[in-house]
């Protein structure tokens, strides 16, 4: 008959139980892949052992956690052997060993598992791709200090290892441990979470206490390093021993528990395991320290020891952390079939014997001190799920098996896989397990989020009760939470007074929670009743001072409906109207002599031009956009050429007549009559020229400048290039300044009109704005530089039409008896003196 791969034993008289008389049984069942598996069951050296002829040696005061961790690797084994579509035709075998909470210990099974398969010993060797060792990969240990010591080992030999418990944050340093891997959250994603507890109750003056081990001191510094990032001030800090025998250890306890009281915090932090978080809550029941939140993980909170101490009731509100994880259906019935083949006397008989035949290397560490643990002892435990993460972590390494065998769900090949090659298919694809899908992250473990556990009294019994999720985000439901305040409500745990909504936090000296409360300036707002500054707005947005908030900006522009805009459009409605009603009148007297010594139809041509130049005040009103910038400064030079190239050949010919009447008689023929519109056409194609280069060197384009006005994002045409703006509009000051010189000396015979006057004013007036433009469009960056810009068109225009065209008007209209051909003599017909 075979019985069950488990070796138990029979406590005669008494119910089924596990005694020193540790009895063997033994059956045969051989293994493809041997899984090494490290589990502490307690302080003293306690053997278990199953290996590919599974054998399971449990000796008395097996800790309760480490037989249900064991017994979560044995099931979770079993299921992957009786499934027909994981690894079909592969078996694997076990292989488990006690670490007794004790790294010397957890040594001695390491080195066990690295020896070459079928051998004893460990090969040195410089190329270790072939070696194959004992086990395929590594399940456990449970403690972070037992982890650092075996991770090495293994990480050397590329074997991968899955721990089911531990958390430190070291271990998530893939270069140091390349081949560790875990199926808990770690360490660091547990403090964020504390810390967002404390940042949403306000709990800004905290004590923190860890156990002076690995977990303790490695998590208690992430808290630290994270605390002061998010403004939590540590009141206190310290360590706890952990092995509570030392002579120093009640001192260190009591003096610990003398600093919380000294700092008047109502929060504490603790990261301990049960034993020392056990021994600090009694030493303060005892020593009446009063009631404060404690805030825990699971590493304590679920632990029977810490819940079971007298007068637990007193110590405050408990709040903590503890994995979220779920259920391993059929665990339960397993265990309890297991146990319930202790009672066969056959069992027992063949246990005794084959007990006296173990291998000698086998390690075969008993047990000092030791009691029975019947399933009642464990039966509580069962329904609660530590189990999983075990269960997950066989899994785990079953699924990258099945990758790297390329199985089906059928088959899998019979080849050889080293434990290397492992690895890559562990970081890989995601697995399932019991419908729930898993994936390692890149620091080689499973975040599956945390549960916020509240400590409720009901009639006396303990009961943790969910009160909150934590998964990267923290949500709370606080109406479940009755603190231990005479209002139920959450206490305060602040140094100092908070500052008023728009005020931070301005540290003094050099204790964090000791600061002014300062307003935050303009365009800056306060983020959190916390924040030792002011955050500044967006570059979209905008703040008053003391504000706890940014408001969007406002586009600045020159809106078509206010009164600056309004009087500008009126004004430049006039400047049209009064450049169509003198081109109407040089139209209606265009055979006049006035208007033909003035250029005929080319003073109707200028007329035009300065008509479409008032009308371009449009492109400076309303919300600009890049097309309107770039014919803002071209409409605006186009148009002032037009007009300035119809002045070309009267001041050729002015100048001809005055300065040259020797060479008068041959060349005035190429500037007046018909040939001098090919000197405008020339003029303006020149224009046309310099306007496309502007294009091409850099033309004004639509900038959002948010410096200038406070509240309001401004919307102006920027200048891109100098050189380029230069180049468009230096055509036309040469072309006025060349007209300026050849007409402010010429004199005209008395009782004659003189022609040049109206150019030489229209030039000058010209220069002097453009002088004013240029030093205020230069510098001014506000919506009043569209408006210096409209000016300076309707300026322009104003003045040309002032000094060159409306005198020829007024002579039209109320001095008709002037407008004659001996008054308005054309300077080539005039002789020369």
């Amino acid at each position: 008959m075979q019985l069950p791969g488990l070796w138990l034993c029979l406590s005669f008289g008494s119910a089924a139980s596990l005694s020193p008389s540790c009895l063997s049984a033994q059956f045969k069942r051989p293994g493809d892949f041997i899984l090494g598996g490290l589990f502490p069951f307690g302080k003293d050296t306690v053997n278990l052992t199953a290996r590919s002829e599974p054998t399971l040696l449990l000796c008395e005061r097996l800790f309760t956690d480490g037989l249900i961790w064991a017994l979560g690797m044995r099931f979770a084994i079993d299921q992957i052997n009786n499934s027909s579509s994981l690894l079909p035709g592969i078996t694997l075998g076990y292989d488990m060993y006690d670490t007794c909470f004790e790294p010397l210990v957890a040594l001695q099974p390491s080195l066990l598992f690295l020896t070459r398969n079928g051998t004893t010993g460990i090969g040195v060797l410089c190329n270790y791709t072939e070696y194959q060792p004992r086990v395929t990969a590594v399940i456990g240990p449970h403690k972070s200090d037992l982890c650092l010591v075996t991770a090495k080992l293994f990480s050397s030999f590329l074997i991968p290892q899955v721990s089911y418990g531990a958390s430190s944050e070291t271990l998530s340093n893939t270069e140091l441990y390349p081949s560790f891997y875990r199926t808990v959250p770690s360490d660091k994603n547990l403090v964020e979470a504390v810390v967002l507890l404390l940042n949403q109750f306000g709990w800004n003056w905290v004590a923190t206490v860890g156990s002076d081990d690995e977990y303790g001191r490695g998590a208690q510094a992430l808290f630290l390093s994270m605390a002061g990032t998010n403004n939590i001030c540590i009141a206190f800090e310290g360590l706890i021993p952990t092995n509570l025998a030392e002579p120093s250890a009640k001192k260190q306890l009591e003096d610990t528990v003398r600093m919380i009281n000294s700092t008047k915090v109502n929060v504490v932090v603790l990261f301990s395991y049960s034993l020392p978080a056990q021994a600090l809550l009694e030493h303060s029941i005892r020593m009446g320290l009063g009631k404060k939140v404690w805030v825990g993980t699971e590493a304590w909170m679920l632990s029977d020891v810490a819940a079971s101490t007298p007068n637990i009731q007193s110590i405050g509100t408990v709040l903590g952390f503890v994995m979220r994880t779920g259920t391993v259906p059929g665990f339960q019935e397993y265990v309890a079939e297991l146990f319930s083949s202790i009672a066969q006397e056959e069992f027992c008989r063949r246990s005794r014997e084959l007990s006296r035949l173990m291998n000698a290397e086998v390690l075969d560490t008993h047990c000092q001190q030791c009691d029975r643990v019947t399933l009642g002892d464990i039966w509580p435990m069962l329904s609660v799920t530590m189990v999983q993460p075990v269960h997950v972590a066989v899994y785990s390494v079953a699924h990258a098996l099945h990758r790297a065998l390329g199985c089906t769900t059928k088959s899998c090949p019979k080849t050889a896989i080293r434990s290397w090659q492992l690895l890559n298919f562990m970081n890989t694809l995601p697995f399932e397990v019991n419908g729930q899908s898993f994936r390692f992250d890149q620091s080689h473990g499973t975040n599956t989020g945390y549960k916020l556990i509240f400590w409720a009294w009901r009639d006396g019994i303990l009961t943790n009760l969910p009160v909150g999720d934590y998964d990267q985000s923290l949500y709370i439901r606080r109406s479940q939470i009755q603190f231990h305040t005479a209002d139920k409500k959450e206490p305060t745990s602040e140094c100092f007074r908070r500052c008023q909504p728009g005020q931070f936090r301005r540290i003094k000296g050099f204790n964090l929670c000791c600061y002014d409360c300062t307003d935050c300036s303009e365009n800056t707002y306060w983020s959190s009743t916390d924040s030792t500054s002011c955050s500044p707005c967006p570059q979209h947005q905008w703040a008053p001072t003391r504000s706890t908030r940014c408001h969007d900006r406002s586009e600045r522009f020159l809106f078509w409906d206010e009164p600056l805009a309004m009087a500008l459009v009126t004004l430049m409605a006039l400047t049209a109207a009064l450049s169509c009603v003198t081109a109407l009148l040089f139209l209606k007297h265009l055979r006049t002599p006035l208007v033909q010594v003035s250029g005929g139809g080319r003073s109707l041509f200028a007329l035009l031009w300065l008509l479409l130049q008032s009308l371009s005040c449009c492109l400076y009103v309303g919300r600009p956009s890049t097309a309107l910038c770039t014919l803002q400064q071209l409409s605006y030079a186009l148009c002032l050429n037009g007009c300035f190239s119809t002045f070309v050949p009267k001041v050729l010919e002015i100048t001809l007549v005055t300065e040259f009447p020797h060479c008068a008689p041959r060349l005035l023929r190429w500037v007046t009559h018909s040939r001098a519109w090919l000197l405008v056409a020339t003029s303006l194609l020149t224009q046309a020229l310099l306007c496309f280069c502007h294009l091409r060197l850099g033309p004004d384009l639509l900038v959002a400048d948010y410096e200038s006005l406070p509240s309001e994002v401004l919307l102006v045409c920027g200048t891109q290039s100098w050189a380029a703006f230069a180049l468009l509009h230096g055509y036309n000051s040469c072309l006025a300044f060349a007209c300026f010189l050849c007409t402010f000396m010429v004199q005209t015979p008395v009782r004659r009109y003189n022609v040049a006057r109206g150019i030489t004013f229209a030039t000058l007036i010209c220069f002097v704005i453009w002088i004013f433009f240029l030093v205020i469009f230069a510098t001014l960056r506000t919506v009043l530089r569209a408006v210096t810009q409209i000016c300076t068109i309707l300026a322009t225009t104003l003045g040309i039409l002032a000094s060159y065209f409306v005198p020829k008007c007024y002579i039209m209209v109320f001095r008709p008896d002037l407008n004659t051909g001996e008054y308005c003599q054309n300077p080539a017909e005039e002789e020369p003196e």
